[in-house]
């Protein structure tokens, strides 16, 4: 996996994994804050941005970072999984094992985002039924959905400066459909809940405050489910903190990278 990778700096690497319908460009901000104390990596995932043409599933994405991480010979790694993102990390610790890797922040994400009896940290509002109806919709009409794909990134329109909604539906309108309803669907049958209780390196759920796409309980869940976890959120973000509070979400990195010595 080279096209499409954003890499620079030295140090512990951080490997930056984007979420659905975006690409690893998205991290560039958080790439230049960091960079100066560690080697930072942001790959486009199968299915997005520049990745090489292929399955676009979590299966298929966890392979590609693995395979990257193999190609580097990276050690002591941190994953950062933005969304979707954190999908393929967890995907990627259940298939492909958690040798190398020192932890993990996951980003605004719920290990299972379809709600139904017993479990209600899925996403807002929603039930099997609209889940079902949107991926109907992703199927039909991919144009007609960006918009309401796009809203859903940010705590309020239009967004913040330098990537808001209209660069988002732009991003988004760029996308191979097919592609992208195939990582949806992969999405909408995962449920990597037993997996975050089975790792064995610190954890830190992130999310936004004022996230449209997944309830704050969601990251607590998670936090008091991996044996070694914790939560932090961000007052005045939705569901992209990197891109809306970039300053304190890099901060909150570096602190937890550092942490890890």
């Amino acid at each position: 996996m080279s096209a499409g990778l954003i890499e620079a700096g030295r140090g512990r690497p951080i490997l930056f994994l984007h979420g659905w319908t975006m690409r690893g460009a998205l991290f560039a901000d958080q790439i230049a804050r960091l960079s100066d104390r560690f080697h930072c990596l942001a790959p486009d995932l199968p299915g997005h941005g520049d990745a090489p043409e292929g399955p676009a599933d979590l299966d298929a994405a966890a392979r590609a970072v693995h395979g990257l991480i193999a190609a580097r010979g990276l050690r002591d790694v941190v994953l950062l999984g933005w969304s979707m993102g954190a999908a393929v990390a967890w995907r990627l610790a259940r298939t492909h094992g958690t040798g190398g890797i020192s932890g993990l922040v996951s980003v605004d994400m719920s290990p299972r985002i379809v709600n139904g009896p017993g479990w209600s940290l899925g996403l807002k509002g929603q039930t099997a039924a609209s889940i079902a109806a949107s991926t109907g919709r992703f199927r039909r009409d991919w144009q007609g959905s960006v918009g309401a794909i796009a809203a859903g990134m940010f705590a309020a329109l239009p967004g913040p400066e330098g990537f808001g909604f209209d660069a988002a539906c732009e991003r988004i309108r760029a996308c191979d459909p097919v592609a992208m309803l195939a990582a949806w669907e992969s999405l909408v049958a995962m449920d990597e809940r037993e997996t975050i209780g089975r790792l064995p390196f610190p954890v830190l759920a992130a999310y936004g405050a004022r996230s449209r796409v997944y309830p704050s309980e969601a990251a607590s869940w998670i936090a008091a489910t991996a044996p070694q976890g914790a939560a932090q959120g961000f007052t005045n973000s939705g569901h992209s903190p990197h891109l809306e509070e970039p300053g304190a979400f890099a901060a909150m990195v570096a602190g937890f990278a550092e942490g890890l010595d």
